[in-house]
């Protein structure tokens, strides 16, 4: 019974995903929209949407990879193999379930890996996009593994504790040392996480500097720094974003950002991102996010130990590890219900925050030519089809956030404020 729910779930959203790419590809246009015909010309169009099509494949094939691996590993008694292996060992169970859980991951990264190589090496490199030497590439990827492996490895270690001495009741305590966990690292990642791959410098004395600090003034936006981060050395691509709490506020801003646009475009773009801000979307994304955990960890107290679920992977002894492993596995449908609800959320506070940029700008101009600019550079589809976007975007098609800021002109006065 269990099985075959997890099979048809797999599977189900295998086909559903792939569909959706499917329509995405079938859903471009070979015209510019007009709103977009002064920043894209006709080969630059036709270049966007070879972008897309080569990344969708490569998409596909990686997970088709991924689903048939793990069928593969399900079928061939993969789960219940590797768990006798590692009994073999006479481990204490926390470290048997670290060394089972890791295995697992490692084996996923090294699947994951030659994907990776291939879209930054090939994919990006042919579009113009990649500055990565393979040198940097090698020393991100064995940063991020040994990040990835003392987080995880962390988490794990807490959880298997917590289960072992208090039994199925522990799932209340380890949701809230997991949500401390969190919140640690939120204040964590701006300061040691993040200068780990790339280097931030104050951003220089001047125009950009003076009209954002008097505009985080003026909001009562309160930051700490201003800084610029070195993505040239890795991507021609842009981006900005601001972390931290209370007085801690940092304000990043790549330097291909800086190059490529008009000071009051980088204005608007960071308007929008103090919009988030104010308009409380940090904080609810984050509750959001520990409800899931709480979910999450009410579901494992009920299934972890129940022996249909050892039995639907081939398990013949339970295990907390293990238990935790298949569970995750099993509730795949639930996480994707959830993703989605959580994506449609982001792309309503997306909105908001594009509003906020040109309520307190008084003129929604910059930010429509910042967004125009974006993804011209980055090569955006602008046509992506609805069901993609429900699926996985976390931000509403870039031509969908023009014509609402669109909307908005005539009805803003220089000094309105959200």
């Amino acid at each position: 019974m269990i099985s075959g729910f997890v099979l048809c779930s797999l599977i189900g959203y295998y086909l559903l995903d792939t569909l959706a790419k499917l329509l995405n590809l079938r859903n471009l246009e070979t015209r510019v929209p007009s709103e977009f015909s002064d920043v894209y010309d006709e080969n630059r169009y036709r270049r966007s949407q070879g972008y897309t099509r080569t990344n969708t494949w490569c998409e596909l094939v990686a997970s088709t990879t991924m689903l048939a691996s793990l069928l593969a590993f399900w079928f061939l008694g993969g789960f219940e193999g590797l768990d006798l292996l590692i009994r073999g060992l006479k481990l204490p169970n926390t470290f048997a379930g670290l060394l089972y859980l890791g295995a697992l991951c490692v084996a996923r990264e090294l699947l994951l890996l030659p994907f990776a190589i291939y879209h930054t090496f090939v994919i990006e490199q042919r579009y113009g996009f990649n500055r990565t030497t393979a040198g940097t590439f090698i020393v991100d990827r064995l940063k991020e593994w040994c990040i990835s492996g003392l987080l995880l490895g962390g988490f794990v270690l807490i959880v298997l504790t917590l289960f072992a001495s208090f039994g199925l009741r522990a799932w209340i305590i380890a949701w809230i040392s997991t949500a401390a966990v969190s919140v640690i690292l939120m204040y964590l990642a701006p300061k040691i996480i993040l200068p780990l791959f790339f280097k931030f410098s104050p951003v220089p004395a001047g125009n950009l500097r003076e009209q954002v600090t008097e505009f985080c003034f003026r909001q009562r936006f309160p930051i700490r720094e201003l800084s610029v981060i070195d993505g040239s050395r890795r991507s021609s691509k842009a981006n900005a974003f601001f972390t931290g709490f209370g007085s801690n506020k940092r304000i990043a801003l790549y330097d291909t950002l800086i190059n490529n646009h008009t000071v009051p475009e980088l204005l608007a773009v960071l308007a929008h991102e103090i919009g988030h801000f104010k308009k409380h979307h940090i904080i609810q994304h984050f509750i959001f996010g520990q409800l899931n955990l709480f979910l999450l960890f009410l579901g494992a107290s009920f299934c972890i130990s129940r022996p249909e679920l050892f039995k639907a992977f081939g398990v013949t002894t339970a295990s907390y590890y293990a238990g935790l492993t298949l569970y995750g596995i099993s509730i795949r449908p639930v996480a994707v219900l959830l993703g989605i609800l959580a994506n449609f959320w982001s792309r309503k506070h997306e909105f908001e925050a594009d509003r906020f940029a040109a309520e307190t700008l008084g003129d929604p101009n910059p930010l429509i030519q910042a967004l125009k600019r974006l993804s011209k550079d980055s090569l955006s589809n602008l046509t992506p089809h609805p069901l993609l976007v429900g699926l996985h975007f976390t931000h509403p098609p870039v031509l969908a956030r023009v014509l609402a800021l669109r909307n908005l002109s005539g009805q803003l006065k220089p000094g309105d404020e959200a």
